[in-house]
């Protein structure tokens, strides 16, 4: 496994600038995770890293070597697609094999056995390799795509959103199995997504990207608890962040032009009025969605409560976030 680098990373399209002085480091045997909307810059990262594309200005580094000289092929890099990208004529043996078989591998026949054997044990498609990828689920496709990455031992792993085609359970089944496997192989994963259920669950490091620029790199947890900006914060938590006037409440420090609010941080007793429009029964979790002064705003309770739409109950904030008119976080 190795240690990828961005240092001062730009890249446009035209007029359309698509990173914009990025420098990160993914740590070697990490899983760190680019989070972001269509257009923040996620998959041109990976397309630089893997030699797909070239930086503008800026360097990329591998184990500590500038790669820029190199490559895709010279780079050690596996990349898994959003698509499958199978080749259907081929059996499922064959399409985890194919790569193994390069010019540049060159890997003995029993290698590739005992490999492709490893992996499909690992992914649970050991009863479909000599099926046809033509004639296997949207989750078995993926798993294949998977493993025809994991079957090359790379540097790095890129992903670029390999679970979004997949249903709600395939992609928790997937996240769990994808998780599992980085850490045991040890190996180190960059992976890209706007899932942020995806980050939170999988990463050991998230990078959040703003329109090419890398605006916070950290841990899920500080992250979550220390968001650098109204952007940053409100790309995480489920329910969203409830954003509201700073003056709502009262007591904001100076400059404070808003205040957000996670759900776990509206304590319910005390403080101001507020009256129940919704009530949601999610089994282990109840969302209260209320109404203060024309402000909707989602917290959690009971999963009990005998609460119900009409009435009112007293809320007030504790671990508040306050930011600027600018967006920017007020300590």
């Amino acid at each position: 496994m190795a240690e990828v680098s961005l240092r001062k990373a730009s890249k446009s399209f035209g007029k359309d600038i698509a990173l914009a002085d990025v420098t990160m480091t993914v740590p070697d045997g990490s899983f760190v995770v680019l989070l972001g909307p269509t257009g923040a810059g996620k998959t041109t990262t990976l397309r630089l890293i893997s030699g797909l594309e070239r930086p503008d200005s800026g360097d990329i580094l591998i184990n500590g070597r500038s790669v820029l000289g190199a490559t895709p092929a010279q780079r050690d890099v596996a990349m898994v697609f959003q698509q499958y990208s199978l080749y259907p004529h081929m059996s499922v043996r064959d399409n985890l094999a194919f790569p193994l078989r390069s010019p540049i591998l060159k890997t003995p026949e029993d290698e590739i056995r005992r490999k492709v054997a490893e992996v499909a044990e690992v992914l649970r498609i050991s009863g479909k390799l000599d099926n046809k990828a033509t004639t296997l689920s949207g989750g078995e496709m993926q798993r294949v795509s998977i493993g025809r990455a994991l079957v090359r031992n790379p540097s790095i792993y890129l992903m670029d959103e390999p679970l979004s085609s997949l249903d709600a359970k395939l992609r928790a089944d997937l996240r769990v199995e994808l998780k599992s496997i980085q850490a045991d192989l040890g190996a180190t994963f960059l992976y890209v997504t706007h899932d942020q259920i995806e980050a939170m669950t999988m990463a050991t490091h998230i990078g959040v990207l703003d329109r090419g620029r890398l605006v916070q790199f950290g841990s899920p947890r500080d992250i979550y608890e220390n968001p650098v900006s109204l952007y940053v914060a409100s790309r995480l938590g489920i329910p969203r962040l409830n954003v509201l006037p700073a003056s709502v409440f009262g007591g904001a420090p100076y400059g404070a032009m808003t205040i957000g609010l996670r759900p776990e941080h509206i304590s319910q007793g005390v403080g101001k009025p507020a009256s129940v429009t919704r009530v949601e029964h999610l089994g282990d979790q109840t969302r209260l969605h209320l109404s203060l002064e024309g402000h909707d705003i989602v917290t959690l309770t009971d999963v009990h409560t005998g609460l119900e739409p009409g009435d009112h109950i007293a809320i007030q904030p504790h671990n508040p976030l306050f930011f600027d008119a600018g967006g920017a976080r007020i300590a």
